[in-house]
């Protein structure tokens, strides 16, 4: 097998993180901070890779190499080439398991792949997985052996040549659209666990009722087991009790200390089991105490509460893109760095607009203290630009029949939908900080939306839902959710029945040079010259146009966006992270001032 030595591919911008990555040891952070366990070993790093023909047998060469987990279209994969529909991408590398870890089980963990996968162990199929947002797990104990053992994984990924979920990307990027991924995206690792282990938990906090519900679900024979539970605040135990395996256990919090973004308390949990007295499992995890809710003002407006207290909603779209790792964050810091950005510019919102991050993106989120506001992966048809001049015409388009038209003419392409949704919710569901679930955005493959906002809402009754974000409004979810660009905004329209939201605006453009993807394309709804400009009219914005709604009874408020996006120049950064757009200081101030506006 020939090696290469690995580089950055070169062509575009990068930041300032590119040169952090390891590649013998790229995110090597424990990759699920919700359920911890010490008995781990990361498989990132340089793998073996390959592309052949779709349907094409395995390749019996292996001459190049990826740094996985970064997406072979990125530059940090040491590729950065398209995988076209017509082609099939391998994976190969191979592993020793840890001669501690004998007797139990050992799972292989994928945080991400995108699209359809099947993996090999040891010339042996273990798992298929279709969806490019969601982790899942392959019980491998029957095919690993002591000393080498071998990974083979295959990937086809169509991008946007069908109507999978994908969000934004594209085969050929421009516009809002950007440069499709495939391939492993995310952490791969190996767990070690006894025979009988805590596969999962769920975790829901009751603030009205001052309680934290925790369900588990234990794999293997639990006859004869105990599960400790226990809660801990700052190191102190507050709360400690024995109970069944696979039952539901509800743990009262008195005097609940709360989690805001103005104090993001979090309490750590711990789970055991035990087995005549002995240890046998563990987990570690964490939770915070918050409600989401909808309640009437003096006025009878509906707005947006945070523990049963109003709070205005603000913060930017936020596209999760990289110029050197594309939808792969290059560091753990790097993200983290990004959070605590939108943080300190007086943001206490984000909407992850149609992606899903790794569960380590959330956690900072939780630590921090930053809501978040989670948008479903669009798929089916996405719209044409002509789409956008005639958005205000086609807002009450019923999305209830005629499905082709969006690209949901399939039964099956709508239950792939609805079965990546659900695994999103399950994935994402102990994560404080997300308050609202967005499952379409402008009638982008949307079908059926109140549907799914009603099922949604049973699912998961702990948060709020922005059923049709910006188009297609079918009265349903919990919001009225409006998009306006190119245009000041209109005189303010609330509804009684619904919380109001405006989920996109702005997108004020602002080209830096030297810190752009190309050099000649730009798109933006409004062009500025310098950064005293942009500064100037943004702040025109929110106080001339934005105020007046958020007094009507506005909710929440999405400015488009946190970065520059490959050709879309519109963020508060530049894409390399490198140039801060707008004098943040006075940004700042402007931010606090109108979440702290109540209603007149």
């Amino acid at each position: 097998m020939a090696s290469e030595v690995y580089s950055v591919v070169p062509g575009h911008i990068t930041t300032r993180w590119t040169e952090d990555v390891d590649p013998q040891s790229p995110l090597p952070e424990y990759p699920r901070p919700q359920m911890v366990r010490k008995s781990w070993q990361s498989l990132n790093g340089l793998w073996d890779y390959a592309i052949t023909q779709k349907e094409n047998s395995k390749p019996n060469v292996f001459s190049k190499k990826i740094l996985v987990p970064y997406p072979i279209e990125s530059a940090l994969s040491g590729v950065k080439r398209s995988l076209r529909p017509e082609e099939q991408l391998w994976y190969h590398r191979t592993f020793i398991l840890n001669p501690a870890w004998g007797g139990g089980r050992v799972l292989l963990h994928f945080g991400a792949v995108d699209w359809s996968c099947q993996i090999f162990v040891n010339g042996q199929l273990t798992g298929e997985h279709q969806g490019g947002y969601d982790p899942f797990t392959c019980d491998i104990t029957q095919w690993v052996a002591e000393g080498e053992n071998q990974i083979l994984v295959s990937v086809w990924d169509p991008s946007d040549s069908q109507p999978i979920q994908r969000g934004k990307q594209v085969l050929k990027p421009g516009f809002i659209w950007y440069t499709a991924i495939s391939g492993i995206w995310q952490t791969v690792w190996l767990e070690h666990v006894p025979e009988t282990y805590i596969e999962s938990i769920k975790i829901t906090p009751n603030l009205d009722q001052s309680c934290v519900t925790i369900n588990n679900c234990v794999r293997g024979s639990a006859v004869d087991l105990i599960l400790k539970v226990s809660v801990i605040d700052e190191g102190e135990s507050v709360f400690e009790v024995d109970t069944k395996p696979n039952q539901p256990l509800t743990i009262p919090i008195d005097q609940s200390k709360l989690w805001s973004p103005d104090s993001p308390h979090l309490y750590d949990l711990k789970l055991s089991l035990i087995k005549d007295g002995a240890e046998t499992d563990r987990v570690e995890s964490y939770f915070g105490m918050r409600k989401f809710s909808l309640d009437k003002d003096h006025h009878g407006h509906l707005r947006f509460c945070l523990n049963n207290k109003p709070l205005f909603l603000y913060g930017p779209l936020d596209q999760g893109y990289w110029p050197d790792g594309l939808y792969t964050a290059p560091t753990d810091s790097a993200m983290h760095w990004e959070i605590r950005f939108l943080k300190e510019a007086g943001f206490n919102m984000l909407r992850k607009h149609i992606k899903v991050e790794p569960a380590r993106y959330y956690y900072h989120c939780d630590k921090i203290g930053l809501i978040v506001w989670q948008d479903m992966v669009s798929g089916g048809i996405s719209p044409k630009p002509i789409w956008f001049i005639f958005s205000q015409r086609l807002k009450k388009l019923r999305d209830d029949r005629f499905y082709r038209r969006l690209g949901r003419g399939s039964k099956k392409n709508r239950d792939q939908f609805k079965l990546e949704y659900r695994r999103m919710i399950d994935a994402l569901h102990n994560v404080v900080s997300i308050a609202i679930w967005c499952p379409f955005n402008e009638g982008w493959g949307q079908f059926d939306a109140a549907k799914i906002a009603d099922w949604t809402k049973d699912y998961d009754p702990t948060r709020l839902v922005d059923h049709a974000s910006g188009w297609f409004d079918q009265g349903g979810g919990d919001f009225k959710s409006e998009h306006h660009y190119f245009k000041p905004l209109p005189e303010p329209e609330p509804e009684l029945e619904r919380g109001w939201i405006l989920s996109e605006f702005g997108g004020y453009n602002l080209k830096i040079v030297g810190h752009t993807w190309e050099n000649k394309k730009s798109f933006g709804y409004k062009k500025m010259d310098d950064i005293d400009t942009l500064t100037d009219n943004y702040l025109d914005l929110l106080f001339n146009q934005l105020k007046p709604w958020i007094k009507a009874g506005l909710s929440a408020a999405v400015y488009t966006q946190t970065t520059d996006v490959e050709v879309e120049l519109n963020g508060f950064l530049t894409y390399d992270r490198e140039v801060v757009k707008m004098d943040m200081d006075v940004v700042k101030e402007a931010h606090t001032q109108l979440i702290q506006l109540r209603s007149p």
